[in-house]
């Protein structure tokens, strides 16, 4: 029963609602990612500058890509090939494509509506633009328990399995012992708050993504003179134009799209909870940087694991097996036993980062239903370090069907919000580009110009930005 509802729901009902609404986004934001995809580069150079007080736009956009880039885009993709031909690497792109507006908008709502603690700290996410922009707590407070039971608890377990497994099968390490010493390192750095969890991030998500990448373009230009083929394979694939995968289009259409979401995370209510710790001077900006995750993740890494597979001579129509094995044996068939040694290594620091993703989704909720309680945190620090440890040594399967449907049900809850809050949300980015027009290279939201939106005022510019007191302001003598 468990899996007939989580075959409808992630199956059926969430592609539908995810590619359905990104392409509405799409369309109202006029191609907002397509628009502003050049301008997306020069964002992300921006949110490199720091700030003392608060996590920076470049630090909100690591812990993002420590939740997305994940077991999903080295076992997802395999999965996602193996059950689906090709073709279905076009679909994630397609679903990637039109994402890439969902997260800018869900996003930069969440930069909107955050809010500050006791400490000082920004701290937002669906649940607050939930309860301040529709006015209905009690929503709120479901999104943030489904989201709580789906990162903080369900996923972390299942994370958890998958790395200690992984090392067990690469390395002999007994998942016990494994898992005891994650779940050690993890608690130090939980005790240090986001902060730190931003810090650590900040330092391994750009390791580990620059190593895997290099490695995977390494046996791409190894076998170059067939890529050009094979993308062409992989769009011939997704119509059912090639041969040797024309029965596949189906499932190439349902596995990209599934894997895609799950990949990229457009759309599920997760990534705004770290985009609204940033901080920035218009929400925009933020959305536009977590807009290049979505790209980042899909397009380079995503795209990198499948031609890996694909380029390997490994894979063949209708191959069966282990979404993980078949990436590891793809790399191992290029550069010898170590591929294998190598990938169990990345599948381990993008879990490690993804668990301190998800832990943070979880506090960052639990403090949203129960507010600012040390004994609550320090509960929920104990249950999730358990679950860890339980994760490593059991057989989660029921569980991750578990958690794929309230992952499933909260994407519903936000999809459905910010379909409501799409006004908002346009008015938002209307403001950014009339800015943008008169020739303001950093656009700045101004407090007086959305008194009648329920935010907190005092987080952002009280006055408009002038040439004078603001540089980011150029003056046009055209």
């Amino acid at each position: 029963m468990l899996e007939a509802i989580n075959g409808f729901l992630s199956g059926k009902l969430l592609i539908v609602l995810v590619v359905g609404l990104g392409t509405y986004f799409t369309l109202k934001t006029r191609f907002v990612q397509l628009r502003y995809f050049l301008h997306m580069f020069k964002v992300f150079k921006d949110s490199l500058t720091s700030s003392s007080a608060q996590i920076s736009s470049f630090q909100a956009l690591m812990l993002s890509l420590a939740g997305r880039v994940g077991a999903g885009n080295i076992a997802g993709v395999g999965v996602a090939v193996t059950m689906g031909g090709p073709g279905a690497v076009f679909w994630m792109w397609v679903t990637a494509l039109v994402g890439m507006a969902t997260t800018l908008m869900e996003c930069s709502l969440a930069q909107l509506y955050k809010r500050k603690d006791a400490s000082g700290q920004f701290y937002g996410g669906p649940s607050f633009y939930i309860e301040y922009g529709l006015n209905k707590r009690w929503l709120g407070v479901l999104m943030a328990i489904l989201l709580t039971v789906t990162f903080g608890f369900s996923f972390n377990g299942l994370q958890s399995h998958a790395v200690t497994h992984s090392l067990q099968n690469a390395f002999g390490i007994e998942p016990t012992h494994s898992g005891i010493v994650l779940a050690v390192v993890l608690g130090l750095v939980f005790v240090g708050g986001i902060k730190r969890i931003a810090k650590v991030a900040d330092l391994l998500v750009p390791v580990k993504t620059l190593a895997y990448v290099a490695v995977t373009l390494y046996v791409i230009v190894l076998q170059f003179d067939h890529v050009p083929m094979m993308l062409l394979t992989i769009i011939k694939s997704a119509f059912g134009l090639d041969q040797a995968f024309g029965g596949l289009i189906g499932s190439a259409i349902v596995m990209g799209v599934k894997r895609g979401v799950f990949a990229n995370e457009a759309g599920l209510g997760s990534a705004p909870n770290v985009a609204a710790v940033a901080e920035v001077r218009h929400p925009i900006s933020q959305g536009v940087v977590q807009a290049f995750s979505v790209f980042f993740d899909t397009f380079v890494i995503c795209t990198c694991t499948a031609l890996l597979i694909l380029l390997s001579g490994f894979y063949t129509a209708g191959f069966a097996g282990d979404g993980l094995v078949l990436t590891q044996n793809s790399l191992a068939a290029v550069v010898g036993d170590w591929g294998r040694i190598f990938i169990s290594a990345a599948l381990a620091l993008f879990v490690f980062t993804s668990i301190l993703y998800n832990y943070y989704l979880g506090e960052n909720n639990l403090k949203f239903i129960l507010g600012e309680s040390r004994k609550v945190l320090l509960a929920y620090r104990a249950v999730v370090l358990a679950l860890i440890l339980w994760g490593s040594m059991e057989d989660l399967s029921t569980v991750f069907a578990f958690a794929d449907i309230t992952m499933t049900l909260s994407a519903l809850v936000n999809l459905v919000a910010l379909t409501l809050l799409c006004k908002v949300g346009l008015r938002l980015l209307a403001d950014y580009d009339k800015q943008r027009k008169a020739g303001v290279t950093e656009p700045v939201l101004t407090a007086s110009a959305f008194q009648d939106v329920n935010i907190d005022q005092s987080i952002w510019a009280q006055q408009p930005p002038t040439p004078l007191d603001n540089p980011a302001v150029v003056v046009s003598h055209r």
